[in-house]
């Protein structure tokens, strides 16, 4: 009975969207519109016309449908676009992240919200949406602009931000305060799904499917492809990232062999089926009894999107040396909540950190801000040319020449980053690992040493002895990690020399090394505290 029930579901989600996307595609709008209109009128908060009942099953198909769109996207977007436009994105990702974070805990602050229910507010708001940009820009023809890497780029980068909030925020709602090991291991888990990306995606998988290639027929290639898709999805599961990020992984990593457009031919009926399940689904959300109880909430969030990822991600694309045509471009494309939006306010909520309605309320935002989303990045061209004839001409031509000069040292540029996180990368590992035997050590000798040799004192004062003796013993290579090696600070003197939007992405480098050591720190506090009970 349930199966025939999901069949009927299936049918009633895809004629739907059928009959509003030809709507849709009359009228000249965006075939998402039509999804969402769909989803909203078949979901079960209407009852105008027939009903999705199965709304648990069709959840699992429209997370399906993510995963496949993410796994074509990183098809089209590789693992070499992303390292072109790194710097760049990672700037744009974390201005528009840190600047929605405060602003959405001072408004948090400002509606009545608790501390913690801000903090989180903060957070969910933080995050654009990679799936409905991406299909937005397949609607709109936008894959090819100049925009679109920095775009794509900045999400990605987005996405690995919010797996590292998302242990802060967890950590802090059960503590109340940072707990040093989650983050630590969050930390580890990042660098080491990053380590294998960049492995496999350069080595490995291209030469495989290169040697295999007079054997791989359609049939083959589909069933290859998309097991490595689901492995990937799998594997960035269970190391707590999202799953949506590791189709995209291997999307790139397949982007890189013989057989990428093949693939991506091979995939698009598959991809445009779940899809669409997906995009109908976001319609079947939205609650119109929330938005008749909290609309004065909603709205207030809604602007708050909008105009701050607005200014936010326009002024770090400006910032990244990226031009005011592609920053505007950029700040109007990420005007809108993301899927890590839900995650975390249903976090919040299963936590106990924060109230019932703000789920509901956070989903209708998102939307709202993704019906919108089509319109907005319409808008971004005539809001550039709007400002051309109004900004002065000297300010818009320094901010453009200021992009020239970017991309005439790009190579330069990119080999010295090359160099720079190369001795990063092996600085902190060297030194992390012998901080990680240290501990280790620690734990297995030390604190049976002064339990015996300390026996008369209380458990408080052998903990904090102990703590000491380890954090002296670690000192030096601590100091290793948070400081930079003179090879560091010639590549950073350089980098910031060459052009002067390198000192985010170099002062985030160093604050980065920096909380790497403070994490060690803190877990030494935490083990000792939660591991010796004398």
């Amino acid at each position: 009975m349930e199966e025939a029930n999901l069949v009927k579901d299936l049918a009633l989600i895809l004629i739907s969207a059928g009959v509003f996307t030809i709507i849709s595609k009359a009228l000249k709008q965006p075939l998402i519109l039509g999804y969402i209109v769909a989803g909203f009128l078949v979901g079960p908060h209407m009852g105008l016309f027939p009903t999705v009942t199965s709304t648990a099953e069709v959840k699992e198909w429209s997370d399906i449908g993510i995963i496949f769109l993410l796994f074509a996207l990183g098809l089209e977007f590789s693992f070499k676009k992303l390292l072109k436009v790194g710097s760049s994105a990672l700037i744009t990702a974390m201005t528009q992240c840190v600047g929605m974070f405060i602003l959405g805990f001072l408004v948090g602050e400002a509606i009545g919200w608790s501390n913690m229910e801000s903090i989180f507010l903060g957070g969910m708001l933080s995050m654009s949406s990679t799936t409905i940009i991406i299909k937005a820009y397949d609607d709109l023809g936008y894959k090819d602009r100049p925009f679109a890497p920095l775009v794509f780029g900045a999400l990605v980068f987005e996405d690995l931000i919010a797996v590292v909030l998302m242990v802060l925020l967890s950590t802090m709602a059960v503590s109340n305060k940072f707990a040093g090991g989650e983050m630590l291991m969050g930390l580890a888990k990042l660098v080491f799904f990053l380590i294998l990306w960049f492995l496999v995606g350069i080595y490995m998988i291209p030469t495989i499917l290169k040697k295999a290639h007079k054997y791989l027929n359609d049939e083959i290639l589909l069933l290859v492809s998309l097991g490595l898709c689901f492995a990937m999805v799998s594997l960035a599961s269970l190391a707590g990232f999202s799953e949506a990020l590791g189709a995209f992984v291997m999307g790139s990593i397949l982007a890189e062999t013989l057989e990428s457009e093949h693939i991506m031919h091979l995939t698009k009926g598959i991809k445009d089926l779940f899809g669409a399940i997906f995009f109908v689904s976001v319609g079947m959300m939205v609650d119109p009894h929330v938005i008749a109880e909290h609309w004065g909430t909603i709205l207030v969030l809604t602007i708050t999107v909008m105009v701050g990822i607005l200014f936010f991600s326009t002024s770090g694309a400006v910032l990244a040396g990226q031009g005011l045509d592609n920053a505007v471009h950029a700040g109007f494309s990420l005007a809108q909540l993301g899927e890590f939006s839900f995650i975390i306010a249903g976090l919040g909520v299963s936590l106990g950190v924060m109230r019932d309605f703000i789920y509901p309320v956070i989903i209708t935002v998102s939307v709202i801000t993704t019906f919108t989303t089509p319109y907005m990045i319409k808008a971004g061209t005539p809001a550039y040319q709007y400002l051309i004839r109004k900004l002065p001409e000297q300010f818009v031509a320094r901010i453009n020449s200021f992009s020239s000069l970017e991309r005439n040292n790009t190579a330069a540029a990119q080999n010295e980053w090359k160099r720079l996180i190369k001795e990063v990368s092996l600085r902190v590992l060297l030194y992390g690992v012998i901080l990680i035997a240290i501990d280790l050590g620690s734990h297995l000798f030390l604190d049976k040493v002064i339990i015996s040799r300390l026996d008369g004192f209380t458990p408080f004062v052998r903990n904090l002895i102990s703590v000491v003796i380890t954090l002296v013993v670690m000192s030096p290579f601590l100091v290793g990690i948070a400081i930079s090696g003179d090879e560091i600070n010639r590549s950073s003197i350089k980098l910031i020399k060459a052009r002067q939007a390198n000192v985010w992405p170099v002062i985030s480098l160093a604050l980065l090394r920096i909380l790497i050591a403070m994490g060690f720190v803190l877990s030494v506090i935490w083990l000792s505290g939660h591991s010796c009970s004398y």
